[in-house]
């Protein structure tokens, strides 16, 4: 698992967050295809716990763009930090 991926996805996870909030839905478009295209490559080398962590990232980047997305994106932004440290 590349814990470089993991960061760059946090850190879309966090950008899409902050433009949900800013009511930038065009922002927030764009980094979630950038994270989803992140997510693609996390997948390779995932241990089981990190897949399923992976597995509701994608879930919730196919949400719209609302404040409950927003929400999770931060937490499993946290989440994927705290993993790849």
């Amino acid at each position: 698992m590349d814990k470089q991926i993991l960061q760059s996805l946090a850190s879309d996870l966090k950008r899409i967050t902050l433009s949900i909030q800013r009511n930038s839905f065009s922002s927030a478009d764009r980094f979630n295809q950038e994270a989803e295209r992140w997510l693609e490559q996390s997948f390779a080398g995932a241990d089981g716990a990190t897949e399923k962590l992976l597995e509701k990232i994608a879930i919730v980047l196919k949400e719209k763009n609302d404040l409950k997305k927003a929400e999770d994106c931060l937490m499993y932004s946290v989440l994927l930090q705290n993993r790849s440290s």
